[in-house]
């Protein structure tokens, strides 16, 4: 600590060696600063205040329908990128800036300078921007500030109509590319219908619930089949037990036989497979589903027409009384019954072997039919992605145009100009006031710099410890020096004139600062 106080007061003792070159240097340093801040011209600020209004009525109410897009972020966005090379150069163009130009570099040089000096700062979170600009001439500021409104203001439209319409051709060229591909699904899913064409059904139904419905169509078919036989077998045994029974009854019991026996086997068969029918639709549908009444009103009626016929058989055969008449009526009757019931056994048959080639085709397409199936699966899936991404594109193609429809009639937003541009009356910079300190302490620091360089060139030394360790030589003695009384005054007054000159660079600065306050004022500062 010690040894770093000695070196600062030798540091001192060698810098007031050259007091003098120190104050020379800051009175020349302070008075060059003085005359570059006097010289720096005046510069006037031109400003305008701009609101931009984000909020539209159409907008809540095209909710859904149309695209909203982010205003608040296409202004912010705007703001920040409004000072780019483009709008300068047109700003120029706009301004009149560009007259005294005389070169390509000038230009540059100009682009260069508004693109540094131009403001766009926000106020708050109120949609509010203050565009500001500084320049010498007043009328200059006003229109480049005017001018950059301007662009500002109608930067907001076209932009977001040729986006909707870049969006839209995409759209349209994607459509064109998914149409492509629909009509090639619709082309392969028809040749695949057309090989396949025997595994298809009116109602849509897989191979297997098809040869559930075959092998349910067989089981009713061979029921009735036996049926018919039975019935059959039936008329023809009562026919042989006429024949045989014919000489030995009476007339009376013949004709109340015939009359007790006699039936009906087609009218029988159709009420019976109405009946199975109405079983079957009473498992799937409820008493007020249309087949399941349509169904029990065709019974009924089948029950009513085989009341009357019985009715007429019965009093055909109480018409003829003689026992020959009743046989040959008996007979007649049970022939007509055996034919009937061939006539139906031959029908059955036929259904039934209709249905079981049915069902043996069927079993033998089952083989083939997943694969068919899993391949119908893949094009139909292929088709019904292409077809909703379709779909999806021609809502998305209609929301753009309502939204590009939206923004030309409301626009992005509402650009409402505050404050017009304007340009202060007083100038706002340079600000001299502050820059006079400035350029003091700068004159202070470069007259202390320069007696400090100044007794490092030409070293002094005031004690013996500081000459010894720097030399590395053994010092013998010290000689004082001894002042007169004629040399003690002399510094006497060498002293008084330096404080003096210190004295008057600061009561000079003083006093031109105040002449420059009273001159200029602190309005603009």
């Amino acid at each position: 600590m010690d040894e770093l106080l000695s070196q600062l007061m030798s540091a001192a003792r060698s810098m007031w060696k050259h007091r003098w070159l120190g104050l020379l240097v800051a009175w020349g340093m302070t008075a060059l600063g003085a005359l570059v801040v006097l010289a720096v011209p005046d510069k006037y600020e031109a400003t305008a205040r701009i609101y931009v209004d984000t909020q539209s009525i159409l907008k809540p109410l095209m909710s859904g329908l149309a695209i909203q897009p982010n205003v608040e972020q296409q202004v912010v966005m705007l703001s920040r990128t409004l000072i780019s090379r483009p709008n300068v150069e047109r700003l120029i163009r706009m301004a009149d800036l560009d007259l005294k130009s005389q070169s390509r570099s000038d230009h540059e040089l100009l682009i260069d300078t508004l693109m540094k000096t131009l403001e766009i700062k926000t106020v708050g979170r109120d949609n509010l921007y203050i565009i500001s600009y500084r320049d010498p001439s007043p009328e200059k500021a006003k229109r480049v500030v005017q001018s950059l409104v301007s662009i500002f203001v109608e930067s907001s439209m076209g932009d977001t109509r040729k986006d909707s319409d870049t969006a839209r051709k995409f759209i349209d060229e994607q459509i064109k590319t998914y149409v492509a591909k629909l009509e090639e699904a619709e082309t392969r899913l028809k040749e695949f219908k057309v090989r396949n064409i025997e595994l298809q059904t009116i109602d849509g139904k897989d191979m297997s619930s098809q040869l559930g419905v075959v092998s349910s169509q067989l089981d009713q078919a061979r029921l009735a089949l036996r049926e018919a036989v039975n019935v059959r077998d039936s008329a023809s045994r009562q026919l042989e037990a006429e024949k045989s029974n014919s000489e030995s009854l009476t007339t009376r019991s013949l004709l109340q036989e015939s009359a007790s026996n006699i039936a009906t086997p087609e009218l029988d068969s159709r009420i019976e497979f109405q009946r199975r029918n109405l079983d079957g639709l009473l498992q799937r549908f409820t008493e007020q589903h249309p087949d399941v009444v349509s169904t029990r009103k065709l019974i009924k009626e089948l029950e009513e027409q085989k009341r009357k016929e019985v009715q007429e058989l019965r009093k055909t055969a109480m018409a003829y009384p003689t026992a020959t008449g009743g046989a040959s009526l008996a007979s007649q009757e049970l022939q007509r019954m055996l034919a009937s019931a061939e006539v139906q056994v031959a029908g059955l048959r036929a259904r039934v072997s209709e249905y079981e080639g049915r069902f043996s085709k069927t079993r033998t397409l089952m083989k083939t039919a997943p694969q068919i199936e899993a391949e119908f699966a893949q094009l139909n899936r292929d088709y019904e992605v292409n077809k909703k991404n379709y779909n999806d594109l021609i809502t998305r193609r209609e929301s753009a145009s309502l939204s590009g429809d939206l923004e030309s009639a409301a626009g992005v937003a509402d650009f409402r100009l505050i404050d017009p541009p304007r340009v202060s009356p007083q100038p706002v910079a340079p600000n001299r006031l502050l820059l006079m300190p400035l350029a003091l302490v700068v004159g202070l620091l470069a007259g202390l710099m320069s007696a400090f360089v100044a007794s490092q060139l030409r070293a002094v030394f005031y004690d013996a410890r500081a000459l010894r360790d720097r030399l590395g030589l053994p010092l013998l003695g010290v000689v004082t020096y001894v002042m007169g009384e004629g040399t003690v005054q002399h510094n006497s007054r060498d002293l008084k004139k330096y404080w003096a000159g210190w004295t008057s660079l600061l009561l000079v600065f003083l006093a031109g600062m105040i002449v420059l306050s009273l001159k200029t004022g602190t309005a603009g500062y």
